[in-house]
């Protein structure tokens, strides 16, 4: 296969700010595990009262890369789609420019067969977020696909309601009244890449168990990010502790699914445990059907 795989010396930024996001990088076409960017969870978890390793929730981040390439033993490129999950426990996010920089430096690369770089990738992927990353690698020969379904529950994109806060209101929420189960979502998530400030778009779905939470505060609790600088986990994390706070379901399940950038696509999804995921796949960062 060429070179010999190196392992990596991780050492997790507590932000991104040494990151490759926001500055020019050119394609390398050689092996580079190095180029991967692991962003510590602690630091932005501590501003929503999560301390230590006791967290008050269980939960994955799906990814999935469409912009994976390598060569075959004999110089034929294969493409493939990626998936990886990586789980909500481990310390480490990873920075999503430098995993679309990583996938690229494989593009030269000469690799026999798609088990040994899915064993490449697991074993990179794990030692940078710091816990066991499952890796899924479907050339686009075998014509994988992926189901964009809508949650079976309400849309509160139908709501007229005035609007004028984009940062962050968790004041917004409340749940009163007979407890129920439902499935709530919107179209309007909308936050910033905290180094670049380019825009990032979701749709944001609810699923929850207990005092009917108000569906226009809720609303307006979600458009109140399009303003905020915030990696997607750390958005999905901060509105599941909000909600988990102010409208104090017995069950709660909340996941996102944001539009591709640079290749990827990131789909964090955070329940307390045994709750109803309302159709969530997470393995594919998709609603099953």
């Amino acid at each position: 296969m060429g070179a010999s795989f190196r392992r990596m010396n991780v050492s997790a930024s507590p932000d991104a700010q040494g990151s490759p996001l926001g500055k020019p990088a050119a394609c390398r076409d050689t092996y580079s595990p190095d180029l991967l960017f692991p962003i510590a969870r602690r630091g932005k978890r501590s501003e929503i009262g999560i301390r230590g390793d006791v967290l008050p929730f269980i939960g994955v981040d799906s990814w999935n890369a469409y912009e994976l390439s390598w060569l075959d033993a004999r110089g034929k490129p294969v493409v493939a789609l990626g998936r990886f999950r990586v789980p909500a426990s481990s310390p480490n996010l990873i920075e999503s420019k430098s995993l679309k920089l990583y996938l690229n430096a494989f593009n030269q690369y000469r690799i026999p067969d798609t088990g040994t770089i899915s064993a490449i990738l697991a074993r990179d992927l794990s030692a940078a977020a710091g816990a066991a990353v499952e890796v899924t690698i479907v050339p686009l020969a075998a014509r994988p696909e992926r189901r964009f379904a809508y949650p079976d529950g309400f849309c509160l994109d139908t709501l007229e309601i005035g609007i004028d806060a984009y940062r962050p209101r968790p004041g917004y929420l409340r749940a009163e009244g007979a407890a129920t189960s439902e499935t709530l979502y919107s179209h309007l998530l909308k936050s910033n890449c905290p180094v670049t400030g380019q825009p990032d778009w979701g749709m944001l779905a609810v699923r929850y168990t207990g005092p009917a939470i108000d569906r226009a505060g809720l609303l307006r609790y979600i458009v109140s990010f399009r303003q905020h600088n915030e990696f997607h986990e750390q958005c999905v994390e901060r509105i599941f502790c909000d909600i988990l706070a102010r409208c104090k379901p017995s069950a709660l399940a909340v996941w996102a699914r944001y539009t591709r950038r640079g290749g990827i696509d990131i789909n964090p999804f955070r329940a307390t445990p045994g709750a109803d995921d309302g159709g969530w796949d997470a393995g594919s960062g998709e609603i099953r059907q």
